[in-house]
């Protein structure tokens, strides 16, 4: 009985340290958020990531040339495939110079025990630097300790993790969830919504939801009776819209998506013979050119979540690391561009048709400009192999 006691009473003492460590942990950061930028300091209100001080803040790179590994967990649509393109191209600009050796990807395909292979299989090749499109927001925490143990910065994009050995290059997709939603009940107050979500549990499509969610409650009059996922891959998302319309006679008014499938949903209510919802979500090379030829059959509000500056900004933090910046923060949070339907027109270039899948827009401005980045490290500088000048434009052969 006196050993329980004291067992439980070393419990209890050790949780209220990890919460007091928590807590200034969390205060540490706050001070940090609070010297950055406002446009910056903005995208962490109400994030729902746990921000805290980074644990790479005195790391020491090694020595050039550096290995570059890159850990992707999906591969099978077109905004997945133009991330590691973009990234490979940046990545061999480096390897031209000679400041990296190699680059080496590996694909999971949904498969978060292969992903945890693949990534134990890059420490053992003593990768320098892992990039990372993730699968699980915790699953992959054990392989990102064991990287961290072997002195290798494991940078995440499209998604954080909760390894506190991670630097997730990130953006507030609650507050996009939420802000979507929102733009639909300004739009209509008492609309019927279909929802479409990406890739069930996949971090982002949690936190896309937490935001809908939030606003739904504040907008008790708005309706989601329908929720399908699309898996952010056209054919899928194409037929679960096309089921959700057939089943459900009564209109639908929007449709709140969490992916780049904008044009596929357009066509499944012209298809059906339906009124043209409006629709959220990220746009698109292809949904551009649907619109320029179906204007009265497009209606969008959203965002462009683009592969361009994911990777982008995923490689500018993860050359800067190498080159012994140090974040000062776990989470770096990356502004997300909006677009209005209104803007359609300077967004749209003439190579977008509806069928350009693998057409993405090109943001006429860095959506990260070097400036904005230099707040996030304690010794900055100018971005490894980096000008936005040089970035491939929409319709660049």
């Amino acid at each position: 009985m006196e050993r329980t006691g004291l067992w439980r009473a070393a419990l209890l003492a050790a949780t209220a340290t990890s919460a007091l460590i928590g807590a200034a942990h969390a205060q540490d950061a706050k001070a940090i958020i609070d010297k950055l930028p406002a446009e910056l300091k903005a995208q962490y209100d109400g994030a729902p990531q746990t921000v805290t001080p980074s644990a790479w803040a005195g790391f020491t790179p090694p020595a050039k040339p550096w290995k570059w590994c890159h850990s992707e967990s999906y591969q099978g649509n077109p905004w997945r495939v133009s991330v590691t393109q973009e990234l490979k191209r940046l990545v061999d600009g480096l390897i031209a110079d000679g400041t990296v050796a190699s680059f080496e990807v590996a694909d999971s395909n949904n498969d978060v025990s292969q992903q945890i292979n693949q990534i134990r299989g890059f420490i053992d090749k003593g990768c320098s630097v892992i990039t990372s499109i993730p699968g699980s927001a915790t699953a992959l925490d054990d392989a990102i300790a064991a990287a961290h143990e072997k002195n290798i910065p494991f940078i995440t994009a499209a998604g954080s993790v909760s390894s506190p050995y991670a630097i997730n290059v990130d953006s507030n997709y609650t507050r996009w969830g939420y802000d979507m939603m929102t733009a639909i009940a300004k739009e209509k107050a008492d609309s019927s919504v279909l929802m479409v979500e990406g890739i069930a549990g996949h971090p982002i499509v949690v936190q896309e939801k937490e935001g809908a969610d939030k606003a739904l409650a504040e907008n008790p009059n708005l309706k989601a009776p329908r929720t399908v996922n699309g898996n952010w891959t056209a054919n899928v998302t194409k037929t679960v819209v096309l089921q959700a319309i057939a089943t459900n006679p009564a209109p639908i008014d929007a449709v709140w998506t969490t992916g780049s499938e904008s044009r596929v949903v357009a066509e499944a209510f012209a298809e059906a013979g339906r009124p043209a919802p409006l629709i959220t979500g990220s746009i698109t090379g292809d949904a551009l050119g649907y619109w320029k030829a179906n204007q009265d059959k497009y209606r969008f509000e959203g965002n462009a979540v683009l592969p361009g500056w994911t990777a982008q900004t995923l490689f500018r933090v993860a050359a800067r690391m190498l080159e012994g910046q140090n974040p000062t923060l776990n989470t770096l949070m990356i502004p997300i561009p909006a677009v209005h339907n209104a803007d359609l027109g300077t967004w749209y270039k003439d190579c977008m048709t509806p069928d350009a899948v693998s057409v993405f827009p090109v943001p006429p401005t860095d959506p990260m400009p070097e400036e904005w980045l230099d707040a996030y490290f304690s010794k900055p500088a100018k971005s490894p192999g980096w000008d936005y000048a040089k970035v491939p434009q929409a319709c660049a052969k």
